[in-house]
């Protein structure tokens, strides 16, 4: 997964090398560029919400697991007894347990993928300003900023 947010990110970022054979296209590769990164900033905030989704569905399912694991643990007094190796010696405890903990790791796997895909999206929108193309520095006029109450 990781593989795949790093080459979707040198995509959208337009890491691409540019061919010297290539030089009188220059000013539509970089209009098309400018379209993947702008276009692109967008696609990459939508995923990082995306994933942010399936890693709360994940840590969903592992609270249920957990909470069936307490609820074994809170029948009886010796029923979360653990063994020589650490493990609970009721079965069902322990599965209820190992499922908490894939569904856990699942969670976590989706939340860096979410920060991977944070990162790339704030790269982006940084890579999509363009200096000098916006409005002129207008100063700030204190006087012509007020409200008027007519008596």
């Amino acid at each position: 997964m990781m593989r795949s947010t790093i080459l979707v990110a040198m995509l959208c970022c337009g890491a691409l090398p540019a061919l010297g054979a290539q030089a009188d296209g220059a000013g539509q590769r970089e209009s098309f560029r400018r379209a993947v990164v702008h276009n692109g900033k967008w696609l990459t905030a939508a995923s990082v919400a995306a994933l942010i989704m399936f890693a709360e569905r994940e840590h969903t399912n592992s609270q249920r697991e957990w909470n069936s694991l307490l609820d074994i643990c809170r029948s009886a007094q010796d029923a979360c007894a653990l063994g020589a190796d650490g493990r609970y010696i009721r079965s069902d405890a322990e599965q209820f347990y190992q499922l908490s903990r894939v569904y856990d790791r699942r969670a976590n796997r989706w939340l860096l993928g979410a920060q991977a895909s944070l990162l790339a999206t704030t790269a982006l929108f940084v890579i999509d300003v363009h200096p000098g193309e916006g409005p002129d520095n207008i100063p700030f006029a204190p006087l012509q900023v007020g409200m008027r109450i007519a008596f």
